[in-house]
């Protein structure tokens, strides 16, 4: 890499300059596939076209269409950024290096959650720069959302969206040598929808030999729609725009209405007589897949691939309390998102009755929430991965609570991310109302928890012993961290 005030790189496509501060250089909005207009919106990923001179990579750039996007009372615009940067450049990754990068350094790629709907690199939460600063070449990307990502649309290859993150790989490979990054030692990680689209990528064929090791913060292994789910949105998003479920119709269709389109299609029933929903009527979106990550991690899919892999002790709160859910939620409350998540509702919430003796409604409410949406995929996935991969599983669960909301925000979803990232520090993560809450977490637990991710991706081991079927070895993440086996291990045989 040229070390100059502007270093300047050279990729396949044509060369970039970047950023160089405080000992990280940063590269911004550099594409990795063609900009997705027009019918190509629902195509899959193509190169991009080369450009000539020296791009300027020291701006952020547009980002993947989509809808303002809010959860109650807490802020959550560090997550998920101030909304849609309008451009169709927007298939990018961000770099982050060491400015004194030399080669063969742990390469680690994010995939941002955000329901399938919103996020992107924009967001503040997704600064890379303690990683570059920690010895690590950090890249984030953008990928295609809602409609032109996750529709099942005939005439058009399923979860484009997923296929974008595949593309982004196979730049980080042809590249990521020329940022002092290592294309053999790739660690793919991701968190919520993008963990889920992780769990996908660990599945599919054409990713295999693309990264070596996998991270999945709060997805799922058993996340996916089947088709028959799929055609039910298809159906319904083709009612609201006044067309014909076919990709010939929709590439007609601007971006604007297909993003105010997507958002009428919230808590669209997507129970079958054979199959739950698993995303509960949270988003209309995911991956799509008649056989679940989980069952196809099982079957040998992703062997060789390292796993680390783990939730938040109260993900349902995020979805509860900042919008006063969680505190008036009754008995019906909780039978009703047993109902809509599990075959056997009436035994699911006696056993969680019967481990939370104490628990309030609300508080078991969050948890079957949670669990649904995200522990029982993770343990799925965690499980497949143990007894059949032949590489490293191993498990966590993120148990610091916010005091945000007064004080009832909790270990809800997200909230390790500034963690992970160790960004903390953050201003807009700390008050009443933000992810953080107002008081200041113990000063060594996000660097404690950054380095785990890194030594995980350096070296395949986190820093505590490996899960596995014969022992459920989970690192509880907390002001003292405690490892723990089989966590709320009469929980997790319900959802068997």
């Amino acid at each position: 890499m040229n070390q100059h005030t502007d270093p300047v790189v050279t990729t396949t496509r044509g060369s970039v300059r970047g950023l160089r501060q405080c000992g990280v250089t940063t590269f911004l909005n550099i594409p990795y596939a063609a900009p997705p207009r027009g019918a190509g919106r629902f195509a899959a990923p193509r190169p991009h076209e080369p450009w000539d001179g020296v791009r300027d990579a020291t701006r952020p750039g547009p980002n993947a269409p989509q809808a303002a996007r809010r959860l109650g009372r807490v802020d959550m615009s560090p997550y998920f950024g101030d909304g849609w940067h309008r451009g169709e450049d927007y298939l990018t990754v961000n770099v982050w290096t060491p400015a004194d990068a030399d080669g063969d350094l742990p390469v680690m790629v994010f995939v941002h959650g955000g329901g399938f709907v919103a996020g992107s690199t924009r967001s503040a939460l997704y600064d890379g720069s303690a990683f570059a600063r920690d010895g690590v070449v950090l890249v984030t990307l953008n990928y295609r959302l809602g409609t032109a990502g996750f529709l099942d649309l005939p005439g058009a290859p399923a979860n484009r969206g997923l296929l974008d993150v595949v593309a982004a790989l196979r730049w980080v490979r042809d590249n990521i040598a020329a940022f002092g990054g290592a294309p053999h030692n790739v660690t793919l990680f991701g968190q919520s929808a993008g963990a889920t689209v992780v769990g996908g990528v660990l599945a599919t064929p054409e990713a295999a030999g693309l990264f070596r090791r996998a991270i999945v913060q709060s997805g799922s292994g058993l996340g996916a729609f089947t088709t028959e789910q799929a055609a039910r949105v298809t159906r319904a998003a083709a009612r609201v725009l006044g067309v014909e479920p076919h990709v010939d119709a929709f590439a007609e269709i601007p971006d604007e209405r297909l993003v105010e389109a997507a958002s009428a299609l919230a808590g669209t029933d997507l129970r079958t007589a054979a199959h739950h929903d698993p995303l509960i009527g949270l988003s209309p979106f995911s991956l799509v897949l008649d056989t679940q990550p989980a069952v196809s991690v099982a079957a040998g899919l992703g062997a060789g691939v390292d796993l680390l892999v783990g939730t938040n002790t109260e993900e349902g709160n995020l979805y509860l309390v900042p919008v006063d859910a969680y505190a008036t939620s009754t008995r019906a409350d909780v039978d009703a998102v047993a109902a809509r998540a599990h075959p056997d509702p009436v035994r699911l919430v006696e056993t969680y009755r019967r481990t939370r003796p104490r628990a309030s409604y609300g508080e078991l409410r969050s948890a079957v929430m949670g669990d649904a949406l995200f522990g029982a995929g993770s343990r799925a996935l965690a499980d497949a991965h143990a007894d059949r991969s032949g590489a490293a599983t191993y498990r966590y669960e993120f148990a610091w609570r916010s005091h945000a909301l007064d004080g009832q925000l909790g270990a809800a979803h997200a909230v390790e991310l500034p963690f992970v990232f160790d960004l903390t520090r953050l201003p807009g993560l700390h008050g009443a109302h933000a992810l953080l809450g107002p008081d200041r977490p113990p000063a060594d637990l996000a660097p404690h928890v950054h380095g785990a991710w890194i030594r995980f991706a350096a070296t395949g081991d986190p820093g505590w012993d490996p899960y596995g079927p014969e022992r459920r070895a989970t690192m509880r993440i907390d002001a003292d961290w405690t490892q723990i086996d089989d966590p709320r291990g009469q929980e997790r045989q319900a959802w068997n």
